[in-house]
């Protein structure tokens, strides 16, 4: 049974950091794609990360250069790394595994990864970030 668990949410000021945790069970995540989303109050759930099974990483504009993801294969976890959070980083956050490991991208290389390319998720982890 294929099950993705994330942990590390929390409540923070703004410019605060989170350090997220995704960890498969009867899954092995570095031969897959593996995505974050996060779905803000009101709004369509939304990617703002993904690695794929080579490492190559990919970020939403609204996260890069704040944002890292990062893989311990011998923890078969994915992290990641928030810093600088604004309170419009807000919400629950998701990990999720991708049917095809070439997610993350377009054909020009920017950041693509449609939750719908993705068939199994975790539950969610809240973060909230406070002015």
């Amino acid at each position: 049974q294929v099950q993705l668990v994330e942990s590390g949410g929390g409540s923070v000021q703004t410019g605060g950091s989170l350090r997220l945790s995704c960890a498969g069970s009867g899954i092995t995540l570095d031969r897959y794609a593996i995505g974050w989303f996060r779905q803000a109050p009101g709004k369509e759930r939304e990617g703002v990360s993904c690695m794929r099974s080579d490492g190559s990483t990919y970020y939403a504009d609204s996260v890069k250069g704040r944002f890292t993801i990062s893989r311990d294969n011998a923890k078969n976890a994915v992290f990641l790394q928030m810093n600088s959070l604004k309170p419009g980083d807000t919400g629950p956050y998701y990990c999720a595994r991708s049917v095809v490991d070439i997610s993350c991208s377009d054909v020009s290389g920017a950041y693509y990864s449609p939750p719908i390319e993705y068939d199994y998720w975790g539950q969610g982890t809240q973060v909230t970030v406070s002015s």
